[in-house]
C-alpha cells in the first residue's frame, strides 16, 4: 500500500491551496504519513505474538504479589416495633454469637458510622417505636389516674 504525501511546493503548482490552520496541517500531515510500511505489520504481529500454549497457564514461580484472604462475616441487626432490636454474627456458616440484645441508641449510632444511607431509614423505625412507646406511656399513665381516683372513693 503506498500513500502519495503532497508536499507544500507541489500543491501550489498544481492548484491554489485553501485556507488551512498551521494545526491542520500538523494534523493532516501526521495522519497521512504512515509509522511503518503496511506490508511489514502483519509479519512483525506475528512475531511479537507467541502462538497461546493449550491448558492452564502454569503460575511463575518467582511471583511476589500477595494473594489476599478474605472472611465473610454477616452481621444482621433486627428492630421490633416496640424498639427492642437484636444482633446475630454468622463466620461463614458457624454462628458467632446468636439473640444479642443492643439498645436502640446503639445501633442508631452504628448506622451512622456506616453510612448514611443506612442511617436514615434506621433512625425513622427507632423515631417510630419511640413514639409508639410514648402514646402507650400516656396511655398508661391515664389509666393510673383512673385507678388512683377509683381508690380515693372507695378510701373516702
Amino acid at each position: 500500500m503506498t500513500v502519495d504525501v503532497l508536499t507544500h511546493d507541489e500543491e501550489t503548482t498544481e492548484a491554489p491551496a485553501p485556507a488551512v490552520s498551521d494545526a491542520e496541517a500538523t494534523v493532516t500531515e501526521s495522519t497521512e504519513t504512515p509509522s511503518a510500511p503496511a506490508e511489514d505489520a502483519p509479519a512483525a504481529a506475528a512475531e511479537e505474538a507467541p502462538k497461546p500454549k493449550r491448558g492452564r497457564p502454569k503460575a511463575t514461580p518467582a511471583s511476589t504479589a500477595k494473594k489476599t484472604r478474605t472472611v465473610e462475616l454477616i452481621l444482621t441487626v433486627t428492630g421490633t416495633a416496640d424498639g427492642e432490636w437484636q444482633a446475630e454474627l454468622k463466620n461463614g456458616s458457624k454462628w458467632v454469637a446468636k439473640g444479642l440484645e443492643i439498645p436502640a441508641a446503639a445501633v442508631s449510632r452504628a448506622a451512622k458510622e456506616l453510612h448514611a444511607e443506612l442511617s436514615g431509614p434506621i433512625d425513622e423505625v427507632i423515631n417510630q417505636a419511640r413514639e409508639a412507646q410514648a402514646a402507650k406511656v400516656a396511655a398508661l399513665e391515664a389509666e393510673l389516674e383512673k385507678a388512683k381516683q377509683a381508690l380515693a372513693e372507695l378510701d373516702a
